[in-house]
Formats: structure tokens, sequence, C-alpha cells
């Protein structure tokens, strides 16, 4: 029953022009920062942690933009499960991918680093852009609620993509290789690992965070190429994301130094525009000041 009210919602949400869209979260804004104050806590923290150069205005200004774009993101999302190809693909442009489309034409498979930043669940209509011979595919991680799970499933397959449940990922791609099939795979991969699994540190805006290399051992053991995704807002409603080749020779990095690559480069992103960044995730929990750096094995 959950399941089909939330179906209904979306279609309704969908049948609403981006203008009035937008008028509505300039609503939905006044309702998680004033009334609920969503995480206010946990996203003031992390922005004052992180940039520790900003007075309390500036972070209060990206506190602000960063709600004011948490709702038209959560719309833009609701959205997406009923947009057209074309609408899409006005609104969610693909910087070099005719470079990634050759290294798929010369069966190259690839892996895709991304981080929750901007409107990553947009970037699931790459497939209307990519090689029609490859698998697309993008690492999920199954939500608790069933119904909101099963909705977000079907969004994010709309465009041709095909979800795979983290816990499934190795499977998934080694059942690819065995049969030589070429694939483009993303991984947004600044999840938070458990404390127990807590085992490498990379430096990450102004923090000792601990990181996942999940994403860079697949990627070395199954010869993936990386590529990073780097977003941006062009204006309100409208993305650009740009593929950008992380190493030329991943075989030749030291362990780890993929991930490292990959952190850099995300706080390089995040840094441009501070407000596109999830801060309401409790990235940190775990991290340490930099002067307080745990050892890395």
């Amino acid at each position: 029953m959950a399941y089909h009210l939330l179906r209904i919602f979306l279609r309704l949400v969908s049948m609403i022009p981006f203008s009035v869209l937008y008028a509505l979260s300039g609503g939905l804004y006044f309702l998680l920062y004033h009334v609920i104050g969503y995480r206010k806590k946990v996203v003031h923290k992390n922005l004052t942690e992180c940039f520790p150069e900003k007075s309390p205005e500036e972070i209060k200004e990206i506190e602000k933009r960063f709600y004011k774009f948490l709702a038209d993101n959560i719309l833009e999302t609701c959205k997406m499960g009923h947009m057209s190809a074309e609408e899409m693909s006005k609104r969610m442009k693909f910087i070099n991918v005719e470079k990634v489309n050759e290294r798929l034409r010369q069966q190259q498979s690839i892996a895709l680093y991304l981080g929750h930043y901007a409107n990553w669940e947009w970037i699931s209509s790459m497939p209307l852009h990519l090689e029609k011979s490859a698998v697309g595919a993008q690492i999920y991680h199954q939500l608790s609620n069933k119904d909101f799970d099963r909705v977000m499933f079907e969004n994010r397959e709309h465009f041709g993509a095909i979800n795979v449940e983290m816990r499934k990922t190795a499977r998934f791609i080694n059942e690819l290789a065995s049969d030589h099939k070429v694939s483009i795979i993303g991984f947004i991969a600044d999840q938070s690992p458990r404390k127990k699994d807590s085992h490498y540190f990379v430096p990450f805006l102004n923090h000792n965070t601990p990181a996942l290399t999940g994403t860079e051992k697949l990627t070395k053991h199954y010869k993936l190429e990386p590529w990073f995704v780097q977003t941006r807002r062009v204006k309100r409603g409208y993305y650009e994301a740009e593929f950008i080749l992380m190493h030329d020779d991943r075989a030749s990095l030291p362990d780890f130094e993929l991930t490292n690559i990959y952190y850099r480069m995300l706080e390089q992103m995040i840094c441009q525009q501070p407000e596109l960044y999830l801060w309401s995730h409790k990235r940190f929990r775990y991290a340490t000041p930099l002067s307080q750096s745990p050892a890395n094995d």
C-alpha cells in the first residue's frame, strides 16, 4: 500500500512544471531549515570542522545554500522517474563522454568514481549517452524502508542503468568478466565505513577520514580503468558531469593511492561549490582532526 502511494505521489510530482516545482522547493527549504531543523547540528558541525578558515557568517551562508539545494535535489529526484530522455539530456550534460565511449569500444571496462555531490541521482541517466554494447551499472546501498527502496530502485533504472546492491558488487563484476562483457560501473565511493572496518584513513576536508578501499581493490583486480566524475551545477535544474581519467597506469600505483587520488579530486570539487555536498550525512563521525591522525596500517 505504501509503495503504491509513493508511486502515485511521484507521478503527481512529475506532472508539475519545473518553474512551479522550484516555487514549491522554497517552501520545502523553509520547512527543512526553519521548522524541522533537519540535521542542522550535523550540518553545522560538518561545515565548521571542514572549513575552519571560514567565518561564522560564511558558514551560515553555505548552510542556507545547502538546505536550498537539498530541497531542490529532493524534488528533482522525485521527478526523475517520469522525465523523458529528451528532457533529462537537456538538463544533465556529460562532458568527455566520447572519450569514455572510445575506451568501451576498445573493450576496456571502466570504474566511475562519484561522490554525494550535486545531483548524483540524475547521473544514472548516463546510459542515454553511452556505447550501447556496454553494460552500464551503478552500485547502491539498500535502504531500510523496503517501499522507499523499491521506488528509488525503479527511479534509478529509468534510463537504462542496472542497480547492483553493494554486497553483490564483486559477484556481479566477476560474472561480467567471466562472460567477457565490457562494462562501466558507477561507485559513490565516499561512503563512511563502519567503525570496525575503518582501517585506512585519508586527509579529506580537514579530517583524517576513514575510507572504503573496496572500490580500488575491485578496480585493480578486474583491470577497470578509473575515471572521476566531476559534477557542477550550471544553474538551477541544470548540471554538467565531466569524465576525468584518474590515472593512466593504475597497476603501477601503490596500494590505496587510487583512493587518495579520488579523495583529492573530490575535495577540490566540493570546495568549488560547497553547498552541493551532502553535509547532512554523518561522514566524519569516525574521523579525527588532522593533528590527531591515526596511523594507517
